[in-house]
């Protein structure tokens, strides 16, 4: 979960970063459970894998020939290793590189590596390069900090053009944002090290800021995916040729296509954690959960925007119902494509119907005969590093016309228009055969008029896929109302656990336990995930309050939640879902208190600092509210809204003048936003001045002809300044266009006996 800024800092960046720490010296014995029958249904192992049962890559080398071969010099070898003048790919002869203002001085000094650039305190230090990170396209470099913090340089090095860059070019981070290469943003402790070392424990501890972060092993090793290989290699050096393998190692060629699919997800996909250790035990969604189809990470049909680490593109695509998996195209210890070019596709799609240009409608050998061009479009991430769409999907002009979103013929044919595309396609295809989810996810998500209707449609529909279907019901959000409740009720019980979560996720918004018999049975899911999401949305019962046949699994699940929190405590969404379920509780003060622990982490975090704003007012502490009002407009000053939300307390504080002088702030940055018209045409006929308030409403008026509110406003205005006709003539204007308002109707009929006096 990340809470990024607002207004300025509009675009989320989560950097896939890789980095490392320390060898751990931890001998202490630790028992491995594993799931037996006792807890095979509901998974609870939370144990920690002692470091001594991983035995390291060279014990594996001595049976696994090829395949350590393959992996040797992979992206999982070489994903972390210890500065040294081979690991070392980058120029740092006294070379100096300059971006966004700052300058970065690359040196060596006594056989170290040093960066001189800019720091936490937007000064410019040296600092001693521990690792490396990654070989190909780029390599980043980490630096220790005080309290365990290890932290990633934001300027890279292009191993391919061999010249340092920007991984942001564009973006200009100061130097006290969270953003900052200094600061939580590219952290390797938090961001990287769960999926870029082997057995990490992240050791955050939250009083003192600080990490003790641990491993077994430094890079994507072989145990990193298979498990810890003590026992295998003990008995099989012991029994020899007479060794039978149990099938208790992981990612084997015996696991089944989507399970071996969630294991590889655990790195390669957007996520939040659940369990404070991953230990191969349960299942994917008993340790994490993924990022769903939501704004800013994908386009409103579910195609890439930000970065998404493959799974949650592929879990939408045919392939993967189909039982397709990472390895029918990689290599899964090189990591390499098994074919170059069309070869790829037609191991399964028949190259006399597909690979000609019957169907591609391209020259032979031309880039855009490639199968991949056309139903795997990519985009460049951190500078350099291009990723394809794994979601494997059909271009459709049509969604680009209606929602914005890209499609491979323009994305390729530049000089060209999407109403173009669209109208090559029918021509050479007809009109789609399939209906696609994203028919029904994308005028959800953008709020159509039939939004509500198309998502539930998707939501119910079990043909699509689980994401889709989840992300259906987390954007039901949007259309929060008592019959949205009801309607998202019946998802709790759905077979999928991604759409049960999805549904806690909306639910758990509602601050009421009026549905709290429904959550209650989720306490016993058999997906770790699930359960937290539901212990969440019961955020607002007392332990005493909870039925005796769920008592047992309430205090089990507590035990859960609690990890979870204390496992996201150093991002600032985890303190803020804490702030939240304090919230649930109507414990204000200890919800004030998470929201302002949140700002110790980033300072420029204004969506956190406008909730605390509202929260101080709550409490009625006006002098806090202001003043964190002031701070975000003068960190971001061209956000609209918290002129809006200022302007409301100033009114509430009865300082009209001040207020109206917000208020017209916040309609210079947002001129559509009609609600802001209605509340300034209020305040102007509080302090008297109707013919500002006659100003205000009409001009609204001209963006919104028929809003309600806008009329009620300008006939209240006439009223107030005594033009009984013009308040009257309104009046009725707004009972023709409402007429099932009481309100409105009395309010005409007050007027009409104004006029007939």
């Amino acid at each position: 979960m990340n809470y990024l800024p607002f207004g300025l800092k509009a675009n989320r960046i989560l950097f896939l970063l890789l980095t490392l720490v320390f060898i751990s010296c931890n001998k202490k014995e630790a028992k491995y459970i594993s799931i037996t029958e006792e807890n095979k249904n509901i998974f609870t192992s939370t144990e920690i894998i002692p470091d001594s049962l991983f035995v390291g890559d060279q014990a594996c080398k001595e049976c696994h020939k090829e395949a350590f071969k393959d992996w040797k010099g992979s992206h999982h070898d070489k994903a972390m290793q210890v500065v040294s003048d081979s690991s070392v790919l980058g120029d740092f002869n006294n070379v100096k590189f300059r971006s966004q203002g700052v300058t970065s001085h690359f040196y060596k000094k006594g056989g170290d590596f040093y960066v001189n650039t800019e720091g936490p305190d937007g000064e410019n230090h040296d600092y001693k390069i521990e690792y490396t990170f990654g070989v190909k396209p780029l390599q980043q470099y980490i630096v220790k900090f005080p309290n365990g913090h290890y932290q990633c340089l934001r300027t890279a090095w292009d191993t391919e053009k061999k010249v340092w860059f920007d991984l942001y070019p564009d973006f200009k981070v100061v130097h006290s944002e969270w953003l900052h290469w200094s600061r939580g943003g590219l952290n390797w402790n938090n961001m990287c090290a769960d999926c870029h070392s082997t057995n990490v424990r992240k050791n955050y501890n939250v009083k003192s800021h600080s990490y003790d972060t641990k491993y077994a092993i430094i890079n994507v090793s072989c145990e990193a995916c298979h498990g810890p290989g003590k026992e295998h290699v003990d008995e099989a050096t012991k029994l020899g040729e007479r060794y039978i393998a149990k099938g208790d190692m992981k990612m084997t060629s015996r696991v089944a296509p989507k399970a071996l699919v969630d294991q590889c997800a655990r790195c390669h996909m957007r996520r939040e954690q659940i369990s404070e250790h991953y230990n191969f035990e349960g299942t994917m969604l008993d340790h994490y959960f993924p990022q769903l189809i939501t704004e800013g990470i994908y386009h409103p049909d579910g195609q890439i925007l930000d970065e998404d680490y493959v799974y949650g593109s592929f879990v939408q695509s045919k392939m993967y119902h189909n039982n397709v998996t990472c390895i029918h195209c990689h290599n899964p210890h090189s990591l390499q494509l098994k074919f170059e070019d069309n070869k790829l596709c037609t191991q399964c799609h028949e190259p006399k119907q597909f690979d000609t240009p019957s169907h591609h409608f391209h020259l032979e050998n031309t880039e855009g005969a490639k199968c991949i061009n056309c139903h795997m479009t990519g985009k460049f991430y951190m500078g350099n590093d291009f990723r394809r769409d794994h979601s494997f999907r059909i271009p459709r002009p049509d969604l680009s016309l209606k929602y914005g979103t890209p499609n491979a013929c323009t994305q390729c044919h530049t000089d060209k228009d999407d109403t173009w595309a669209w109208e090559s396609f029918k021509e050479r295809h007809g009109m789609p055969k399939n209906k696609h989810f994203s028919e029904l996810l994308a005028p959800g998500l953008t709020g159509e008029d039939n939004g509500l209707e198309a998502l539930l449609s998707l939501a119910k529909d079990t043909a699509y896929p689980a994401i889709a279907r989840a992300s259906a019901v987390r954007g039901m959000s949007m259309y929060l109302d008592a019959n949205v409740i009801d309607k998202t009720l019946v998802f709790l019980l759905d077979h999928e656990p991604l759409v049960r979560g999805a549904a806690l996720d909306v639910l758990g918004e509602v601050n009421s336990n009026a549905y709290a018999n429904y959550f209650l049975p989720l306490l016993k899911d058999d997906k770790r995930s699930v359960r937290v999401k539901a212990f969440f949305a019961l955020g607002g019962l007392d332990e005493l309050q909870i039925p005796e046949a769920y008592k047992s699994a309430y205090k089990k699940v507590k035990t859960e939640f609690n990890t979870n929190l204390a496992i996201n405590a150093d991002f600032v969404g985890g303190r803020v879902k804490k702030a939240n379920f304090y919230l649930k509780k109507e414990n204000l003060l200890e919800a004030i208190k998470g929201y302002e622990s949140a700002l110790e982490i980033d300072a420029m975090n204004n969506v956190v600092r406008t909730n605390l704003a509202n929260l101080y007012y709550r409490n009625g502490d006006m002098d806090k509210a202001e003043a964190a009002f002031k701070t975000i407009i003068e960190q971001e000053p061209k956000y609209g809204d918290t002129y809006y939300s200022y302007a409301l307390l100033l009114a509430e504080r009865n300082r009209q003048e001040e207020a109206i002088e917000q208020i017209k702030k916040a309609i210079h940055y947002m001129p559509d936003n009609i609600r802001l018209y209605y509340n300034l045409g209020l305040m102007y006929t509080k302090v008297g001045d109707f013919i500002k308030a006659e100003e205000t409403a009409v001009s609204g008026l001209k963006r919104a002809p028929k809003n309600d509110r806008l009329l009620y406003i300008l006939a209240y205005v006439y009223s107030e300044g005594g033009q009984n006709e013009k308040a009257n003539n309104i009046a009725a204007r707004l009972v023709e266009l409402y007429p099932n308002n009481s309100e409105y109707q009395t309010f005409f009929n007050q007027l009409k006996l104004q006029v007939n006096k």
